[in-house]
């Protein structure tokens, strides 16, 4: 199984939802898991040669070509952290995805990629929107709830600001930050035996 990590913007926590992920499915069970990071600035790799997680393979695979014969070769449960704004890696990826994970934050300026990058996955393959760095409460989070709503896209996950990895490999993974990815790794593996 291949679960995809993606969104043509930048900056939006495809990284940290990419590691969450994999340690989430490790506490799972699943063994090995695959870590295939297609960012060419190799965040996830870089994060987990400081903080490795027993259970968790890395395969930097920066290009179309490595990222899908990464995904091709894998036996295990994998999951690839795509790069931003590169259509062609994330449309091969997509392309061999059992699900895809959209990460956003709350607010307009998102929603354009967003749907941008929902256009780039076959309308076969199970998506949905994990909210990062939320801000609890606000009104922006509402908003932002309530228009995914009306685009009938599922929202997966919302993750508190307080959960993140967004301070470079100096941040470990949180307890709560494991337990809020872990509903999206459920959300992404129905369907999947």
């Amino acid at each position: 199984m291949n679960i995809v990590v993606t969104s043509l913007k930048g900056g939006v926590g495809k990284s940290t939802t990419s590691i969450y992920l994999a340690a989430a499915a490790v506490e799972r069970g699943y063994d090995p898991v695959t870590l295939i990071d297609a960012d060419p600035q190799a965040s996830s790799a870089e994060w987990l040669e400081v903080w490795p997680v027993p259970g968790i393979t890395v395969v930097e695979a920066p290009s179309e070509r490595t990222a899908t014969r990464a995904m091709i070769r894998n036996e295990s449960l994998a999951v690839v952290d795509t790069p931003p704004g590169n259509e062609r890696v994330t449309q091969a990826a997509v392309a061999l995805a059992s699900a895809v994970v959209i990460p956003t934050r709350a607010g307009g300026v998102e929603y354009s990629r967003v749907l941008a990058t929902i256009e780039l996955i076959p309308a076969r393959i199970p998506r949905g929107v994990v909210i990062c760095a939320a801000r609890l409460g606000t009104n922006d989070l509402e908003g932002a709830i309530a228009w995914w709503k009306e685009q009938k896209l599922e929202i997966w996950g919302v993750i508190p600001e307080r959960v993140g990895i967004a301070a470079g490999p100096e941040a470990r993974l949180s307890r709560e930050g494991l337990k809020g990815y872990d509903a999206v790794l459920r959300q992404a593996l129905r369907g999947w035996s």
